[in-house]
């Protein structure tokens, strides 16, 4: 095909005919069906060796003035559905007439945007949205000056090299930008207030960044503005003028912020208004109530003040959006009944403690209605069951109580039902839902109901479910509907009853769909068919954690991102072939009885991980090496196994780490004073190995090489020689006093269809008791240095760590006195000081530390009168035994000649986490080298109640404390 500038109309369509042939893809049967019916018409015009062509009148084509014989000028293939490969070398890009060129809606198998589509320079509209380009858009699109419209949006797509700028700085007669979708990563250029022609603008989800200039909202022609889902984005709103032509504003989930003003209300052509997830602020202006022509208002996840104004006004309205706003009183406005051409509702997280309000009732023509995560009381209403258009029924979350009708059934064109976290009880027939034929997701967790049913499924009866959630309903086998569900994404069986081992049908069933698993938390014995890969190939998220099944670990598909088996009885050795998952980011595999050494690959994967949990196995060995730099990896816990060595110097690749936990392991090594380079790290745990020497680091202080450390347990080594008296300065982590809030360490994972949190969790010498939490809140703060020969005084820096909630130096060489402003430490629950070398008087200002639950100075050599009132009225003689100096009570020693007063009762600002009865307590005595915890008992422990569990669990004991929040599992 020649390259002159300008071709016939024979050539034209010659070239056309080519484009058509080119883009034929072979190999999928619904492409080549779509290609014969969008060219159906494209042929030549007779079947002679000379045949010409008349392409002016095949589909999709016009030429210039309408002539039969023109100019090719618009080619719009949009929504054919077309499938192929374009490059620089198709001759579509002879066609130098072309003004407009839409292929929109077709898949050209990830080609790129080719350099020739500079020839095209009469180009007045360019549409390529949706058809599967990728790459980087060429600077050449710049060079297209005549361009009054470009719509690039819905392609994986890049604007980097050229920028946002420089693609549009020259295309000054453009009326609309569509780049939706594409990776722009830059600010919204300026220059773009002075493109007085624009009229739409729609840039969402484009990864923008900066604050969007204000000037464009002011653009005379502008009628749609839509920068939604760039969280980087900031702004804020002008004052509007009456003049607007605004009909589309949409800045959902950005930046947003300031208040909107009242002038809004001069927008009297706005249609839609989407504010939802940002952060304007001040309150709802009245005057929205003006704005007419509204068909869907989104204000939810503001930081809106006040109260929602009426807004019975807008009677074309549609969709109303007000998730997490407030209302009067806690109750839906009696206005809403009024609002009867209502679609879609969302009053998700409103804060409405009343019934589901009978003013519903009116809105006939609700396909949405999502009252999610508030606090509804009541039963279900009955008239609810007359909304028989609704499409989307989400209630979960509430207070909601009483059996879940059968009228459910009456909802024929449900495709979403979430009824989950409710108190709804009684049994439940899963058939009533299961006749609902376009339910999609169906949610019944989290109640107190138990599912029943005939058990006579076929695959022609049953709704196509993506997302099914069954968690906690009394489920002692597998659901049998189970097997002809194909289409599943989503399915939690976890938290019911389920004493059986996994079916084989489960392994057929949506292979090519589900994405989350979760058995978690049921009696599960084992697979039937124990496969060695699991076979969903979209695998995200599974967990059959806390069950019973034995066995080999199934290796996840390459896609998953969470893997958690912990708490079963698995055997056998980690495949090396777990290494080639680079998608992993939780892998938690704690509590089994596996063992082996761990893969070489395994350091490997902390680019991609974020948690690695191999707690409570027989693994033996050296610890994984080479961390690679750039490590995501934020919790690692290998406790409880046989590792052994030096901790590999690697670690200092991992920059984002924040708990650390090696403890009861045989590691040999000094104290890795060179994982001060972790910035982040706030809990490190070495308890129980065979760690040597000084403690003391290049600087004089812990806290210097490690700011942010606030839980350290260095208990049962062989650390040894004095601590300086500055070593707990600057440990900012420790100083702050608990203030009411808190958060729990924790890996966020996000799926298709929910948001999923991954606790840290961590086992320490807790208050005497080996205790295994199954959270860490962020308020907690500890320091163990027991068991280890440590020397010379207190480091008189631990005053100024007011924020310590627990301190053991027990079992070491302290010698001094017990420092006087111990006394300072508000938040002090646990003091253990004993079997050191300790002399002197038990300083009287300890007495006030109101929440001390835990305090022992025993086998010392202390003196003195034991301080009265307060928690040491509540201590027993083993919290001073050996000290033959002591007097006083709880002793039987009486101080001859010695009169004390009580300590004042102090104020109480705020509650102990501790309640204030008696508890008993365990003293802890050293083993020599392997770490042996031997508890000796006072006060009545060992009776009948507790007696089985020191057979179940001989290898760790664990002792029911108060009821506190501490002692939840919860640190």
């Amino acid at each position: 095909m020649t390259r002159s500038s300008s071709l016939s109309h024979e050539e034209e369509c010659s070239a056309l005919f080519q484009f058509k042939q080119s883009i034929i893809h072979q190999g999928d049967v619904a492409c080549v069906a779509s290609w014969f019916q969008t060219f159906n018409s494209w042929k030549t015009t007779s079947n002679a060796s000379d045949a010409r062509f008349d392409c002016c009148s095949w589909h999709g084509v016009e030429c210039s003035n309408n002539h039969v014989y023109g100019h090719v000028v618009s080619l719009d293939l949009s929504e054919s559905f077309l499938c192929g490969h374009i490059n620089s070398t198709n001759t579509l890009f002879s066609l130098v007439h072309l003004q407009s060129l839409n292929l929109a809606m077709n898949y050209f198998d990830e080609s790129q945007i080719p350099h020739e589509i500079t020839r095209l320079k009469q180009l007045k509209s360019l549409n390529l949205s949706h058809s599967g380009f990728s790459g980087q858009i060429p600077n050449e699109i710049a060079k297209l000056t005549h361009l009054s419209s470009l719509d690039l949006s819905g392609n994986p797509l890049k604007l980097h090299n050229p920028s946002l700028k420089n693609l549009l700085q020259n295309l000054t007669a453009l009326e609309e930008i569509h780049l939706s979708g594409v990776d722009i990563s830059s600010s919204v250029p300026h220059f773009l207030s002075n493109f007085s022609s624009l009229s739409s603008i729609r840039l969402s989800n484009c990864w923008l960044s900066n604050e969007f200039p204000v000037t464009i909202f002011q653009l005379p022609k502008l009628k749609i503005l839509d920068v939604a889902y760039n969280n980087n984005l900031t702004g804020s709103f002008p004052e509007f003028h009456n003049n607007s032509l605004l009909e589309y504003i949409n800045v959902r989930e950005t930046g947003f912020f300031g208040i909107v003003p009242e002038s809004i209300s001069n927008l009297h052509h706005l249609t839609y208004l989407r504010l939802t997830k940002c952060s304007f602020s001040g309150g709802i202006p009245s005057s929205l109530s003006n704005l007419t022509q509204l068909t869907l208002l989104g204000l939810g996840y503001n930081k809106f003040t006040g109260f929602i104004p009426s807004l019975v006004s807008l009677s074309k309205l549609k969709s109303l959006e007000l998730t997490g706003s407030k209302f009067e009183k806690g109750h839906l406005p009696n206005w809403l009944n009024k609002m009867t051409k209502l679609s879609s509702l969302y009053v998700y997280n409103t804060d409405i403690t009343s019934e589901i309000t009978p003013h519903l009732a009116n809105l006939t023509k609700l396909s949405v209605l999502a009252m999610g995560k508030n606090s509804l009381t009541g039963h279900i209403p009955s008239w609810l069951f007359n909304l028989t258009q609704l499409t989307t029924l989400d209630l979960q979350q509430n207070q909601l109580q009483g059996p879940i009708l059968s009228s459910f059934s009456n909802l024929k064109t449900l495709q979403y039902l979430h009824l989950g976290s409710n108190s709804f009880s009684g049994s439940v027939d899963l058939d009533m839902f299961l006749q609902l034929n376009k339910l999609e997701t169906l949610g019944l967790g989290y109640n107190r109901i138990s599912l029943t049913s005939i058990n006579n499924y076929t695959n022609k009866t049953l709704p196509k479910l993506k997302l099914l959630a069954l968690s906690t309903c009394n489920l002692k086998e597998f659901p049998t509907f189970l097997q002809f569900q194909n289409t599943l994404e989503v399915l939690f069986l976890d938290n019911n009853k389920i004493n059986d081992m996994v079916p084989v049908w489960i392994w057929n069933n949506s292979k090519e769909s589900l994405q989350v698993i979760d058995l978690s938390n049921n009696s599960i014995t084992g697979f039937h068919r124990h496969p060695q890969i699991l076979p969903w190939r979209r695998l995200q998220g599974f967990s059959i954690k806390n069950n019973q099944i034995r066995g080999q670990l199934p290796i996840p598909p390459q896609t998953t991102v969470v893997y958690s088996s912990s708490n079963n009885n698995l055997t056998g050795e980690i495949p090396p072939s777990i290494c080639e998952v680079k998608s992993l980011k939780v892998l938690d595999l704690s509590s089994n009885n596996m063992s082996g050494t761990l893969p070489p690959c395994f350091g490997a994967l902390s680019n991609s991980l974020l948690s690695l949990d191999l707690r409570q196995n027989n693994f033996h060995g050296m610890m994984m090496d080479l961390f690679m730099h750039g490590s995501q990896l934020k919790n690692i816990d290998l406790s409880e196994n046989r590792f052994m060595g030096q901790i590999p110097r690697s670690l200092t690749n991992c920059t984002n780490l924040e708990v650390l936990s090696l403890g009861d392991n045989t590691f040999e090594d000094v104290f890795p004073s060179w994982l001060g380079t972790l910035a982040k790290l706030q809990v490190l745990i070495l308890r129980s190995n065979k760690f040597y020497g000084s403690i003391q680091g290049p600087t004089s202080t812990v806290c210097s090489q490690f700011p942010k450390l606030r839980i350290i347990d260095l208990s049962h080594n062989g650390f040894r020689g004095q601590l300086h008296g500055n070593y707990f300065q600057n440990c900012n982590a420790m100083t702050s006093v608990y203030d009411g809030e808190s958060s729990v360490m924790k890996s966020d994972m996000s799926f298709k269809y929910f948001n999923s949190s991954m606790p840290y969790t961590m086992t320490i010498i807790h208050k005497g008791v080996k205790t295994e939490y199954k959270k860490i809140l962020t308020i907690y703060t500890a320091i163990d240095l027991s068991c280890n020969h440590f020397e010379g005084e207190i480091p008189l820096s631990l005053k100024e760590l007011i924020g310590l909630e627990a301190l053991n130096l027990s079992n070491n060489h302290f010698t001094g006195r017990v420092l006087a402003s111990f006394g300072y430490l508000k938040n002090l629950e646990s003091l253990d000081l004993s079997r050191n070398e300790l002399s002197g008087e038990i300083p009287q200002l300890l007495a006030q530390l109101n929440f001390l639950s835990i305090f022992n100075v025993s086998f010392n050599h202390l003196d003195g009168h034991i301080p009265l009132g307060q928690q040491f009225d509540t201590f027993e003689n083993n919290s001073y035994e050996g000290n033959h100096g002591l007097c006083g009570k709880p002793l039987s020693k009486e101080c001859e000649g010695l009169k004390l007063s009580r300590f004042p009762p102090t104020s109480n600002a705020s509650e102990s986490l501790l309640p204030s009865e008696r508890i008993d307590w365990i003293v802890i005595f050293c083993g020599i080298g392997s770490g042996l915890v031997v508890g000796v008992v006072n006060g009545n422990f060992l009776n009948t109640r507790y007696s089985d569990w020191f057979i179940k669990r001989k290898d760790r004991w664990v002792r029911p404390l108060r009821n506190t929040r501490r002692n939840q599992g919860v640190l």
